[in-house]
């Protein structure tokens, strides 16, 4: 696309935003960045979510604010029209501080595949209206999620939630993580949370069950976050930073116990504010810290949520001990057994055209020359691709050396850093035999891959979507160039047919019996109040054995 052509698809966009944000607020009671009607219902100034929708039943969600600290309930309604003339649900639902006033209400007795509106009632005060919808059963054209990952709250406006919104045309949200970032602000942040006055509440790193509610609570806070959840269902699962930084099943690099206590008692402090705050169910409740689930759109598609991080990871390891050990090590896990052989039976019994396995981090081979790892700059990089480049018998001695060299994932957190952890996941996906597209996030950039186990064998794609405003690889390598950094990455990654590393937005899945096709979308900032949007690329996938990979649309 050309400068023009990209200026003029961005004009569009942005009026498409805003004409569609002007509908959305005409019948849901969604307004734009001001927050609109939330702001004269203190009642229910945190707004209001629906999420895990199943076929007959959706979860509702909203927090009443309260004079005292007694018990109270909350009525809800569900309803075929946004007027309410028609309700179809209804019911009570009891709070107390023992969950912090969070109102969570499974919805039963919904038809499949249908729009409803929501509210809630306490006393003389109404909530503002939500808009969710139920997954739909039986043979299935279509499917459109909205994926997202990683908004750091001080660092930039949630533009991307509010694009999402005011799209009127996703079925449902899929958040893969990091919703919320439960560190304190550095320096740097704190001085752009200032001139975009979003600081964070609490300041702190949060630590206890008190802590980490009130940093749901700022959270809640965004219009933009309100509005999102106000136009669309959720589907969400955890990250590390929704429960401690680098977090594995023992501990965590974000966790000191000398002077934060136990963590086993921080992890379930945190585990159970994302149970209140989020519009999830619990689908084991002898064990809450699963959160490994799986939803059903008909004959099109089985979405698998995965736990990447806390339930079966083992510690990560650097650079010495990966090229001593990781390779070849096979108790490095990082989904831990049940949930392996959760998803293989999933994936086996799924008859549905695609299967999607949403999960945290980035699944495919992202590899680099260990000259590049050991020193990642632009001239590392430049001479193994001049190298690369050359025919083989005409190469130097020291050009040949170059390509020969090792190879080591680009970030060691990620799969990558878990080799035998991934071929047993791509085992079981290829032992299953279905159209596998995986969803990541965490690297707070966008790619999309092939997968391929060790052997080379096709087993399926991945999407990965970028940050809502964590930063991406222009920061933490910025003195190399934006456009040479994404296209080295692809040239240097045989499995690697997109990167975008620069810029904030969301992945468009959209889903049909013909093609799973990724949209990446892309906000022109997250510094500025206004903002346009424009899809920075578009890929796709093919149904049946022979197209497992990635081609254009």
């Amino acid at each position: 696309m050309n400068d023009n052509a990209q200026q003029d698809a961005s004009r569009r966009r942005f009026v498409l935003a805003t004409a569609g944000a002007v509908a959305l607020a005409s019948t849901t009671g969604l307004a734009g960045c001001g927050g609109g009607s939330d702001e004269h219902q203190e009642r229910f100034g945190y707004g209001v979510a629906s999420g895990d929708p199943l076929a007959d039943r959706v979860i509702l969600w909203t927090r009443v604010n309260v004079a005292d600290t007694a018990a109270t309930s909350v009525q809800w309604e569900v309803a075929s029209d946004a007027a309410f003339t028609t309700l179809v649900a209804s019911g009570t639902a009891a709070t107390s501080a023992d969950q912090d006033f969070t109102v969570k209400a499974d919805a039963t007795g919904l038809q499949p595949g249908t729009q409803y509106w929501y509210r809630f009632r306490h006393g003389s005060e109404t909530s503002r209206i939500g808009r969710t919808r139920t997954l739909p059963s039986g043979s299935v054209n279509q499917v459109r999620m909205a994926v997202f990952s990683c908004a750091a709250f001080p660092v930039g406006q949630f533009h991307v939630y509010a694009d999402a919104a005011n799209r009127g045309d996703i079925d449902v949200a899929l958040h893969l993580g990091d919703y919320i970032y439960e560190t304190g602000v550095s320096a740097a942040e704190q001085a752009v949370a200032g001139l975009l006055d979003r600081k964070m509440n609490p300041s702190y790193e949060t630590v206890t069950l008190s802590d980490y509610r009130a940093r749901y609570a700022h959270y809640h806070t965004d219009a933009d976050l309100r509005n999102m959840h106000a136009a669309m269902p959720i589907i969400a699962v955890w990250d590390d930073h929704e429960l401690v930084n680098g977090i594995w099943k023992d501990g965590a690099e974000g966790h000191d116990p000398a002077s934060e206590g136990s963590f086993a008692d921080r992890r379930e402090a945190a585990a159970r504010a994302w149970r209140e705050w989020l519009p999830v169910r619990v689908p084991d409740p002898a064990n809450p810290l699963r959160i490994y689930r799986s939803f059903n759109f008909g004959n099109l598609a089985t979405l698998h949520m995965l736990d990447a991080r806390a339930i079966g990871r083992a510690a990560p390891i650097g650079r010495d001990g990966y090229l001593a050990s990781a390779a070849s090590d096979p108790n490095r896990q990082i989904l831990g057994q049940a949930q392996q052989d959760w998803l293989a039976t999933g994936l086996q019994a799924s008859q549905a055209t695609w299967q999607v396995v949403g999960q945290q981090m980035p699944l495919g081979r992202m590899e680099v020359p260990l000259s590049v790892f050991d020193n990642f700059s632009q001239g590392t990089l430049d001479a193994y691709i001049t190298a690369l480049d050359v025919a083989p018998a005409a190469r130097s001695p020291q050009q040949q050396a170059l390509v020969d060299q090792p190879k080591i994932p680009m970030d060691l957190n990620h799969w990558g850093g878990y080799p035998a952890a991934r071929e047993k996941l791509l085992a079981v996906a290829k032992s299953a035999d279905r159209n596998l597209v995986v969803l990541g996030g965490d690297s707070h950039n966008a790619f999309a891959c092939d997968l391929r186990d060790a052997s080379g064998r096709a087993v399926g794609v991945e999407y990965d979507t970028p940050s809502v405003t964590s930063t991406g690889l222009e920061l933490k390598y910025r003195d190399i160039g934006r456009q040479f950094l994404a296209d080295a990455l692809v040239k240097i990654m045989p499995d690697l047919k997109y990167a975008e590393t620069s810029h904030r937005g969301y992945l468009l899945l959209t889903l049909t019996p013909q093609a799973a096709r990724s949209d990446w979308i892309f906000v022109s900032s997250v510094l500025d109040n206004s903002f346009s949007s424009e899809v920075g690329r578009s890929l796709q996938t093919l149904p049946g054995a022979a197209n497992r990979k990635i081609v254009p649309v």
